[in-house]
């Protein structure tokens, strides 16, 4: 680990070693802070931003070309594939048509969404052992499970920024590692065009940790240029954005439904991976996270985490507290006023489980060692006020005593609460 990364983790540790809530508070203020202010003007930021949506679309491209879409489009089949691609990704992620062509653009309104997320978003921290809850129910998530999110019943704030107590290392579709240290999220409007429609949906950003595990010889190189041309990178350097769907648009389909639906998801990812594969590169051994590295083949492990951790907090197994840090107005030079301030930082902890109907009825012998997440799934669930069963979803959540290991497969996560 180089001094950068050590120095950095620190500051949300205290003396002895170990995360607490006020320094993860402190470091989650300063890290969006010099974050927002360095995004302002910085092209180094632009620039590669819009790499990444020029290879994106050009995996899309490449794959609608050989699909039945050119056989269905009217006319030139080329401006249905732009279409359809842009769709996928601008118009999910929120940007209204008419979509632009050049990657810069594209590029130029990222960097206005992110400041605008960053402007307005209220900063939550997660507690070690709630994140390793999250990634063992994220774990358990099909591609379909992520579009019964109910953005007005499921997420806690409409704009905010989550930082992570360590950085996940996630494994890319062309080999390539991330190293993320924060989700950011924002309330948009998704717009699409087969069929042309609009959709309540919910804009995510991931950002690497720029002095995290993952840093390659180009990395490194980047981060020296960009700092020597006087545009440093921010210490959260935005890395990807996704759109998820926000309406619970799948909430009512079958089981096997969504089975279908999430192998039919795998297949369209697969074709991408194919698509990308003259980008593919070796994947080096390397990464701190102690849950290891995230192979995220299908590129969906971003909409997985968050749909688990919403979904974690609004079914009560994580709690909500204050860290007591608060922050103080700046003063450094260039400070227009326009970087956000925060009376406070929220906590995200693992809550102690209630006891659900099936353990207290006939399980009184029945004692866990451990803890395990469980998948989601549909229940009968009785009404009185209407004297009738709705069918309702249930998961992720975590199943066990409070102070038991949360075990994943082979893996076992530690509980710290």
């Amino acid at each position: 680990m180089g001094k950068a990364s050590r120095a950095k983790r620190e500051r949300s540790r205290d003396k002895a070693g170990q995360w607490t809530p006020v320094g993860a508070a402190r470091a989650a203020l300063r890290l969006r802070e010099r974050t927002h202010l360095s995004l302002v003007s910085n092209p180094w930021v632009q620039m590669m931003l819009a790499d990444n949506v020029n290879n994106v679309l050009g995996d899309l491209r490449r794959m609608l070309f050989h699909s039945d879409l050119t056989d269905m489009a009217a006319g030139r089949p080329e401006d249905a594939v732009w279409d359809a691609a842009l769709a996928m990704t601008l118009g999910k992620q929120g940007y209204r048509p008419p979509w632009p062509r050049k990657p810069a653009e594209a590029a130029a309104w990222e960097v206005r969404q992110i400041k605008k997320m960053l402007q307005q978003a209220e900063v939550l921290v997660i507690s070690p052992a709630a994140h390793a809850a999250v990634m063992a129910a994220a774990a358990t998530l099909e591609p379909a499970d992520v579009s019964t999110l109910d953005r007005d019943q499921d997420i806690l704030v409409p704009t905010g920024l989550l930082v992570l107590p360590e950085p996940v290392v996630v494994v890319n579709r062309t080999g390539t590692l991330s190293d993320t240290r924060a989700f950011g999220w924002q309330f948009v409007t998704q717009h699409q065009v087969f069929p042309t429609a609009q959709y309540p949906g919910v804009q995510v950003t991931t950002f690497m940790d720029r002095d995290g595990p993952v840093q390659p010889t180009g990395w490194r190189q980047a981060v020296a240029r960009a700092r020597t041309a006087g545009s440093p990178l921010p210490p959260l350097m935005p890395d990807g954005m996704y759109g998820m769907r926000g309406d619970a648009c799948l909430a009512d389909e079958s089981t096997e439904m969504l089975e279908d639906l999430s192998q039919r998801f795998r297949q369209l990812q697969e074709a991408i991976n194919q698509a990308s594969e003259w980008r593919a590169e070796p994947v080096p051994e390397t990464g701190e996270w102690g849950g290891g590295q995230v192979e995220d083949l299908y590129d969906d492990f971003v909409g997985r985490y968050m749909f688990a951790f919403w979904r974690l907090n609004a079914q009560g197994v994580t709690a909500v507290g204050s860290s007591g840090a608060v922050s103080q107005p700046r003063t450094a030079d260039g400070d227009d006023g326009s970087a956000p301030l925060d009376p406070d930082v929220r906590v995200i902890r693992l809550a102690a489980p209630s006891p659900r109907p099936s353990d207290a009825a006939g399980d009184t012998k029945r004692v866990y060692h451990h803890r395990w997440p469980v998948r989601m799934h549909k229940v009968r669930q009785w009404y009185p006020s209407r004297q009738e069963h709705r069918v309702i979803w249930r998961g992720p959540y975590i199943k066990g005593p409070a102070d038991a290991p949360l075990m994943m497969g082979e893996k076992a996560y530690l509980v710290d609460s």
